[in-house]
């Protein structure tokens, strides 16, 4: 799957039908307008923090740059997903399920790597998160707090505002992440 095409295409989309240029939206998701434009080119490959701000920019859910069609049941095999990458490919997530007009939610299975963190910025309007952790032993840091969560643990919080995970140990961290937006 080549996400670059697909954001480009759905960015565009989305800006477009509200109206906005190059030059708003860059300013509602803090990115450059050369950037945006490349992206709707379909060039480069974003990281997930940049959609992250697009997203929110647009005010939509952090899948919706991301959606493709899904006729009928979905079945999603793992070697046929490319990971989406930040903190230079140490922290990678893999989109399940995307969220959308028919899907209040997003699914993603994510990894990251020993002795490395990845501070995610605020999503949309009361989202909330949801993680299970796997492998490993992960720390979230969140509201001021952090919360230490081994395999089998798993947190719920306010994912409005920004949040890191933290690995500290010498073995890759895996979980489970979903992402709730209220109706």
């Amino acid at each position: 799957m080549d996400w670059g095409k697909r954001i480009g295409a759905n960015l565009k989309q989305m800006r477009t039908e509200r109206n906005l240029t190059l030059g708003q939206l860059s300013g509602l998701a803090g990115i450059s307008k050369a950037m945006l434009s490349e992206m709707e080119k379909g060039m480069g490959n974003p990281t997930i923090n940049t959609i992250w701000k697009i997203a929110n920019g647009l005010k939509v859910p952090y899948t919706r740059l991301l959606e493709g069609s899904e006729p009928g049941p979905t079945l999603v095999r793992r070697e046929e997903l490319s990971p989406q990458t930040e903190g230079n490919g140490h922290y990678r997530v893999y989109c399940y399920f995307q969220g959308g007009p028919e899907r209040s939610f997003e699914l993603f299975y994510m990894e990251l790597d020993p002795h490395t963190a990845n501070t995610s910025p605020g999503h949309l309007a009361q989202a909330q998160e949801y993680i299970t952790v796997l492998e490993g032993e992960l720390t979230v840091e969140t509201g001021g707090k952090s919360y230490r969560l081994g395999p089998g643990d798993a947190l719920g919080f306010d994912s409005t505002a920004d949040h890191t995970y933290r690995n500290a140990g010498d073995e890759r961290v895996t979980g489970l992440v979903i992402n709730y937006y209220p109706g």
